[in-house]
């Protein structure tokens, strides 16, 4: 004989609402995702939150590394928005994100849609142009600084072909910045170039067939069928781009450390001066929250402005 052993909901109960019988399971089963969250929440306090915190409580004082500690209450913001260098250096900032963020999507998605799914051996260009990104950043400087550099690659070429020197592009404050953005894009383009291709590679066939069975060009057929399917991808590749660019470092410091005079110089260079050059944390953490808001406003901006143009229906 088998024993009926279904629950039945308690009278007065909402509809839906859990029976009594699995109220237990269900405390069991939150307590085991608690135990299994608790290393990952733990870390995430101590190495994010808890630094995040202990930031914006220094960037509040006169904060030297040795000496005596005074509260400033925003002093340290205040010497900020009058301290003509660190103008620039947001003004730099600002700069290279305006050039490396379109010019990294340009070129990461032509390249993805050129090397479509019709394309054989694209797994190749896949593997090729992800070796930059899976590169220690450094050794990535390090080579295009010899390439720079007078006398480097460029400059040898320019002279043995044409006979003309090449301009010094990490000495002269017009060509630094430029240099530090396509070293820069060829860096990084690889990692939105995997993500464009694998969107590109849901887009159904038989419907661009069908377009171009209808007559419908390339330029129509991207731009009626691939593009608003592919514009999760694109949201997801440029708020993640513009995050990563705002907190540019190891180009400009290794190719130029920040000059000429500060004409390189990045928000996340001047915090590494303040803090580790002047020992001065409190100035340091202060510009440091300074773009965390910057970085936060941007992205509030794109998740609200994403529904005019992001279709995730298709």
């Amino acid at each position: 004989m088998t024993t009926n052993t279904t629950t039945v909901a308690p009278p007065g109960a909402p509809e839906g609402a859990p029976r009594a019988g699995r109220r237990p399971a269900l405390r069991r089963d939150g307590r085991y995702a608690s135990i299994f969250l608790a290393p990952s929440l733990g870390g995430l306090a101590l190495f994010t939150l808890f630094p995040t915190a202990m930031a914006l409580g220094i960037s509040l004082f006169d904060w030297p590394v040795f000496g005596t500690r005074s509260f400033l209450g925003f002093g340290n913001y205040s010497h900020l928005l009058h301290d003509p260098v660190f103008r620039r250096v947001v003004l730099n900032t600002v700069l290279f994100v305006v050039l490396y963020v379109p010019l990294n999507v340009v070129v990461s998605l032509g390249l993805a849609v050129w090397l479509g799914p019709q394309i054989k051996g694209r797994q190749v260009f896949r593997v090729l142009f992800f070796i930059p990104v899976m590169t220690p950043m450094v050794a990535n400087v390090m080579v295009w600084r010899l390439l720079f550099q007078p006398g480097g690659l460029i400059d040898g070429g320019l002279q043995s072909w044409f006979g003309i020197d090449a301009p010094n592009f990490l000495g002269s404050s017009n060509w630094a910045m430029p240099a530090i953005v396509a070293m820069s894009i060829w860096q990084g383009f690889g990692y939105n170039f995997l993500v464009f291709s694998a969107a590109i590679d849901q887009v159904p066939q038989s419907q661009l067939e069908s377009a171009q069975i209808d007559g419908a060009g390339p330029l129509q057929r991207f731009r009626y069928i691939t593009w608003p399917m592919i514009t999760p991808s694109m949201f997801f590749a440029t708020t993640m781009t513009l995050i990563t660019s705002f907190q540019v470092f190891a180009q400009p410091f290794i190719l130029t450390q920040g000059g000429p005079g500060v004409a390189t110089q990045t928000i996340v260079m001047y915090v590494y001066n303040q803090g580790w050059q002047f020992l001065t944390m409190g100035l340091a953490s202060a510009a440091g929250w300074v773009l965390f808001v910057i970085i936060m406003g941007i992205t509030a901006i794109q998740f609200f402005g994403q529904k005019r143009w992001v279709n995730y229906d298709v």
